[in-house]
This record gives C-alpha cells, sequence and structure tokens, in this order.
C-alpha cells in the first residue's frame, strides 16, 4: 500500500499543498519549523485519527481558519481509493471515501496505514504507562479497525463510571451524604464486558509482537538483548492466568467489587484496562530507569520495527514514516535503521539537513522551506 497524492487545505502551517508522492522513499529536507513534520503527520492522522505531537485536533487547524482537510489518493494492488477527513475542532470531524457520501470519521480506518517513528518515541521506553497503552492500543486498531468502537464504547464507559463514582465521593465528604449506587452494578458489567475485549486483544498483540521485537532489537543492537514485553493487569496476577474473554469478564467483575469502597472514598475507577502496565524489560531490569539512551532509543526503535513486520504479515504493508529520527541517532543505529526499511514500500523521511538521510534512503527528495513544497 502507498500514498499516491497528499492534499491539505488550512493544515497546520499550510493553507493549501498537493504533493504527489512515489512508492519506495521521499525525503522531505529542511530547515526545522518549516513543516515537513506537518505532511507526514497528516499521513499519520488518516492512519489513526489522531496526531502523534498532540492530543487535540485544535492545533491542526491552521491559524484564523475554521477547519483543516486532510485528502490523500492511496493505491493498494490495483485498488485506489481517494479518502478525506475534515477536522472541525470543538464540532463533529467529517469523512468520505472516494467523494461519496459522507462516513463515520472512523469508517476510513484501514485504508491508510502507517508505522511511524519520530523522537516522541522515546517516551515509549521511558514515559509514563500511558504511553505503551496507547501503543498497544493504536497498534491493535491498525490490525482490527473495528476495535476503534471499542476503544470508543471502553472510553465512554469510563467517563460515566468516574462521573458516578465521583459525585458519590463528593457527597460523603460534605456532610456524610451517602448516594444510590445502584446504577454503579450496570456500568461495571460494561465495563467488564468492553474492558475484557480489549484486555484480551492486548494480549493476543503482545504474544505477537514479543519475537518480533526480540529479534529487531538484535538486528539494531546485536548481543543487547534479549527483550522481554511483560503485561500486568490492574486486576492482580495471582493464580492461573485467564484465557478467554468470559475469564477476562470475570476477573475485572471481581476486581471492581474487591475495590469499589476505595473507588467510592477516592471517585476514579482504579482497576480495568486503563490502569494496567505494559512493562518493558531488557535482560532481567526494567528498561525503564535501567536501560541507557542508546538502548532505550534501540528498544523503542525495535517496537516500531516489530510493529511494522506484524502489519506486513498481514498482508497490507503500511507506510514506513521516519520524522526527524536519524538525527537523533549515532551512526551505527542510524545506518542499521536505513539497512532494514529501505526495502519498504513506501518510506516517508523528514530532516533537516541531507547529510541526515542515509544513503540507502536516497529516493524522491523534497524540500520544505517557508510553506513551500518542491521537488528537487
Amino acid at each position: 500500500m502507498h500514498v499516491t497524492h497528499l492534499s491539505l487545505a488550512d493544515f497546520r502551517s499550510y493553507a493549501r499543498v498537493e504533493v504527489p508522492l512515489d512508492p519506495g522513499v521521499t525525503a522531505f529536507v529542511g530547515p526545522n519549523g518549516q513543516g515537513k513534520t506537518n505532511l507526514v503527520e497528516a499521513v499519520g492522522y488518516l492512519a489513526s485519527l489522531g496526531s502523534h505531537r498532540v492530543s487535540s485536533d485544535a492545533p491542526l487547524v491552521r491559524m484564523g481558519a475554521e477547519r483543516a482537510i486532510i485528502r490523500a489518493a492511496v493505491t493498494q494492488g490495483e485498488r485506489s481509493q481517494l479518502v478525506e477527513l475534515e477536522l472541525n475542532p470543538g464540532r463533529a470531524n467529517r469523512a468520505r471515501i472516494n467523494r461519496s457520501s459522507q462516513v463515520k470519521p472512523r469508517d476510513v480506518l484501514g485504508i491508510v496505514r502507517t508505522v511511524l517513528f519520530a523522537p516522541e518515541d522515546l517516551a515509549l521506553v521511558k514515559g509514563d504507562p500511558g504511553e505503551r497503552r496507547r501503543f498497544l492500543d493504536e497498534l491493535i486498531t491498525a490490525r482490527s479497525p473495528r476495535m476503534a468502537g471499542v476503544r470508543s464504547d471502553y472510553d465512554r464507559v469510563l467517563r460515566q463510571r468516574n462521573t458516578l463514582l465521583k459525585s458519590a465521593a463528593l457527597a460523603r465528604r460534605h456532610g456524610g451524604r451517602t448516594m444510590d449506587l445502584s446504577t454503579l452494578d450496570v456500568w461495571d458489567q460494561h465495563l467488564a464486558r468492553v474492558g475484557a475485549e480489549l484486555l484480551a486483544r492486548r494480549l493476543d498483540l503482545i504474544a505477537a509482537l514479543q519475537p518480533l521485537t526480540d529479534k529487531a532489537y538484535e538486528q539494531l543492537a546485536p548481543g543487547g538483548g534479549p527483550v522481554l514485553l511483560e503485561y500486568r493487569p490492574s486486576t492482580g496476577t495471582e493464580g492461573e492466568p485467564a484465557h478467554t474473554r468470559e475469564e477476562f469478564h470475570e476477573r475485572l467483575m471481581t476486581a471492581l467489587a474487591e475495590s469499589r469502597k476505595q473507588e467510592i472514598e477516592r471517585g476514579v475507577t482504579l482497576v480495568g484496562p486503563h490502569r494496567d502496565e505494559l512493562m518493558l524489560k531488557l535482560g532481567d531490569m526494567p528498561a525503564k530507569g535501567y536501560a541507557s539512551h542508546g538502548e532505550s532509543w534501540s528498544y523503542a526503535l525495535a517496537l516500531r520495527l516489530a510493529s511494522y513486520d506484524l502489519l506486513r504479515a498481514e498482508g497490507n504493508e503500511p507506510v514506513l514514516v521516519l520524522d526527524d529520527v536519524f538525527a537523533e541517532l549515532d551512526s551505527r543505529r542510524r545506518t542499521r535503521l536505513a539497512e532494514l526499511v529501505a526495502p519498504g514500500e513506501q518510506v516517508l523521511v523528514t530532516a533537516a539537513v541531507d547529510d541526515d538521510v542515509p544513503d540507502v534512503l536516497k529516493g524522491t527528495r523534497y524540500s520544505v522551506s517557508e510553506g513551500a513544497v518542491e521537488r528537487l
């Protein structure tokens, strides 16, 4: 799969820009702050309905504009599609496929698939658990776009349950009043049902990623492993591991019942996939806090390479995006990463100077400066 044309209107720094794209390697080169990352960020947004740089859509709309448009022509084998997203901060976003009538934004998921390498990836190893949960969930959705609905359902149920718990906590703190919490049982069932689906998908994903990540780490840092991905659910790890969604549901229901008193006191849901942790180990030690800067980079890159290998093996090769990554790497890691990704069907690279792009990735070049994107 590859993107053949990218069109942006009022997206980030661009009032309007049209960028034809070829298979193989394309590099966007120019000084920092000129809009290189904005181009690949738009491609990534089509794949995930989110940005790797910001958590909301408002910064994606050009200053003074009401909305932004991302439009891309995509080819997979003999099939071509045109996908369009309209970003409306504060209102519902809109989407179209092949200029047809409006569809839900999440209906476009799966048309474009990307694996993105960026300086922010270091947070996968050094950052909070939420970074690693998001990594898992975005990859789950890339593999199975319908999981976007499951994730949305879980977030909705969690918000509703937290609202009820917060009200109960406030009532207890102010005058010792009690609330009718009978509806909490209903929300427990909803949370456990959707949470069991999400939990099962995460564990399936980790099982598939483990050997691929270990292999990728060995390719980037020979002899530096092994690496281990260990999932730690907030429900605890005592007893035999669960294997089916019914068992996950039962475990979640039990954990919710056991933590209810504490949850009412604190006004927040304390167990569920939103509190789980993906532990990254290097040898016998957790990578966070023990791995060096170079080892942490290799680990983060290995996770992305494993994601790429997994998606490619499932029949729809993603676009590889390397956003200002090479400037962060030493020469050895830079060369190894370039050699590993060079055969990709489509590789998009951003760099501040041409020398940051390894020779093996010399392909189509665009100069990006002061809002102008010019093919060299």
